[in-house]
């Protein structure tokens, strides 16, 4: 039999700096009870869940997301398919390897929250404060690389804890005690402990790499009650789509393309990309980027040249010491370029190309990582770092084309 996890190792060599999200994220301004309740939820490190109660089944003892999914279906099979599963993946993981444990846990604290996982990282890594013993049976092995879990949002102490149900009530003798119903779950505040620095957190040129609920705030959707789970999770779905999804790109954008004559006496195209449907920043933080291309092509779409090109992102120095350019698009503001065309082109087509590379910074700081830095590294972790490398290109997607034909008699 295995032995139990040693709560000792919740911390993970972060005991010490351990904070209430209360003083990281202004929960405790407020008096309202979810206020308190989010203070308490998000504590930094969360503590280890213990030992499951003795009445529980062994699939309610289980951290394991499969274990809540043979309930939860749908809501199982949404995660899996989300971002929040592959939190954890070699594009942090390879990364850990240059990390001390301290450094790693911090990343941790929104990548893998539970104790019980960085428990199981700093075994793998042999890190110098690691359990002794293997995990206990709730523990499954694979957790540690799952990303952010059900239990990281809905676990504590091995209680569960959701929003309130729709039907009015939880049913008596549910399985696992039931839940404990939050309204915090509905509320922007709940998804700030992840997506929101705190005012001192890691900033370049002055601007928090982490920012969303700062920019909700500053945003009419705040003003209108539009909650960051309205859109990112409607119907209470766990999918969590942004940058990634087409669908959502073209939610937050309303996309123009007109030709106009010009004061010249020749044709302009004119493109327009206004954010029209994200409660923040387009995007909201350093690592996407977003190019829109007026491109001229033939009749059967073969590319003549390149008219203008201009790209929506906040680029900062792969080593976060610098700002670049900050082009990102805040709720109501759009991005306007126009181009000069050629009346001799007629019969040819003008395109407005929009092209997504949610995780360009990444991919920009891997390529780096591999000229520089490659040599030294050891084979396990190079490979990661090419896998990190290659699944970060891989994301990049074309969401919209849009097309003018120009004629003569214009």
């Amino acid at each position: 039999m295995r032995q139990r996890l040693p709560l000792r190792i919740a911390a993970a060599g972060l005991a010490a700096a351990a904070v209430a999200v209360a003083a990281w994220y202004g929960f405790g301004r407020d008096t309202d009870a979810t206020s308190a309740f989010l203070a308490q939820h998000w504590q930094r490190p969360l503590p280890a869940q213990g030992d499951p109660p003795a009445a529980y089944s062994a699939l309610e003892r289980s951290l394991d997301p499969a274990a809540c999914g043979s309930c939860h279906v749908q809501q199982h099979e949404d995660w899996r398919r989300s971002l929040h599963s592959r939190a954890m993946g070699p594009g942090i993981e390879w990364q850990f390897h240059l990390m001390t444990q301290a450094q790693a846990n911090r990343c941790m604290d929104c990548h893998a929250p539970l104790a019980e996982q960085k428990a199981l990282v700093a075994q793998a890594f042999a890190w110098p404060q690691r359990p002794s013993s293997s995990a206990p049976d709730h523990v499954p092995e694979t957790l540690a690389h799952d990303g952010l879990v059900c239990a990281a949002c809905h676990v504590r102490a091995h209680q569960r804890y959701g929003p309130p149900p729709r039907s009015g009530g939880a049913a008596q003798g549910a399985p696992h005690g039931g839940f404990v119903a939050a309204a915090a779950f509905e509320d922007s505040r709940f998804c700030a402990a992840c997506h929101q620095f705190p005012p001192d957190g890691p900033a370049t040129a002055g601007k928090l790499h982490e920012d969303t609920y700062a920019q909700w705030q500053a945003s009419r959707y705040a003003a209108e009650g539009q909650s960051c789970q309205s859109c990112h999770m409607p119907d209470r779905r766990h999918q969590w789509q942004g940058i990634h999804s087409k669908d959502m790109v073209l939610k937050a954008l309303d996309v123009r393309l007109e030709l106009e004559p010009g004061a010249d006496g020749r044709w302009r195209a004119q493109a327009s990309l206004r954010n029209v449907g994200a409660g923040h920043f387009f995007p909201t933080y350093m690592v996407p980027e977003v190019t829109a291309t007026l491109m001229l092509v033939d009749a059967d779409g073969r590319e003549i040249r390149t008219l203008a090109q201009r790209v929506i992102g906040w680029r900062v120095g792969l080593d976060l010491d610098r700002e670049i350019y900050d082009t990102r698009l805040p709720p109501g503001a759009a991005l306007q370029f126009d181009a000069p065309l050629d009346v001799a082109a007629d019969g040819s087509v003008v395109e407005l190309r929009v092209d997504v590379a949610p995780r360009e910074h990444y991919v920009r700081l891997f390529e780096r990582s591999l000229a520089r830095d490659g040599a030294r590294l050891d084979a396990g972790t190079l490979n990661l770092l090419r896998r990190a490398r290659d699944e970060a290109a891989a994301t990049r997607y074309e969401a919209l084309r849009l097309r003018a034909p120009l004629r003569r008699e214009r």
